[in-house]
């Protein structure tokens, strides 16, 4: 049976060059009517832990979320997903600096622009702000990482840094960091306090 695990790894597939049609005709078995596109497989995590603390099953809903692997890729997942691919609409979350990739990547492909959502920095900064870094903190401690946090913020390069960077740094230093705090910090989210790209996203699907 078909399932939107198998669609998303023939998007990749065929992003990185190889055959559409396994895309093509998933896309049609499941069916799929909304890509969101992010940058990495933290931004899938968070993402994901948040519409399943809001009840949502998006893949249920026809939603692929998926990881393009930086920023300068999405104008050739817009060229395969949106209007000149398979016609889907197109959402997900963008950094204020890459903003301009997204624009060109997504005028070429004639997909609307204001279905992202941008982050100052990037999602993990967005969530840092939301929780507030005492509270990152304890998770971090929670989590069993605080003396590999330790260990880091006594590192010259993080010294003149405020908390709030040293902790974003904290998490892309080891592989799978990332990924794990994705999901844990919009875990540990109020409902009021999910940051505005998030819920914004979230609530555009």
């Amino acid at each position: 049976m078909a399932d939107m695990d198998a669609f998303r790894e023939a998007v990749t597939a065929w992003a990185a060059g190889g055959p559409g049609d396994p895309a093509r005709e998933l896309a049609g078995l499941l069916p799929v009517r909304t890509a969101v596109l992010l940058e990495g497989p933290s931004d899938v995590a968070a993402v994901g832990a948040l519409a399943a603390s809001r009840g949502r099953n998006l893949e249920a809903e026809g939603v692929c979320v998926l990881a393009m692997g930086g920023a300068m890729s999405v104008g050739r997942f817009a060229h395969l997903l949106g209007p000149p691919g398979l016609g889907l609409r197109l959402t997900g979350l963008c950094d204020e600096a890459e903003r301009p990739y997204y624009a060109r990547g997504l005028e070429r492909a004639g997909a609307a622009q204001q279905g992202f959502f941008v982050c100052a920095a990037d999602l993990e900064d967005e969530l840092i702000r939301a929780l507030g870094v005492t509270r990152v903190e304890e998770l971090v401690r929670a989590e069993g990482d605080l003396r590999a946090l330790q260990t880091f913020l006594h590192q010259p390069a993080q010294q003149g840094r405020t908390a709030q960077q040293q902790l974003r740094r904290f998490f892309g230093t080891k592989k799978g960091r990332k990924i794990q705090y994705g999901r844990v910090l919009v875990e540990a989210l109020a409902p009021d306090r999910v940051p505005a790209p998030l819920d914004g996203l979230l609530a555009a699907l």
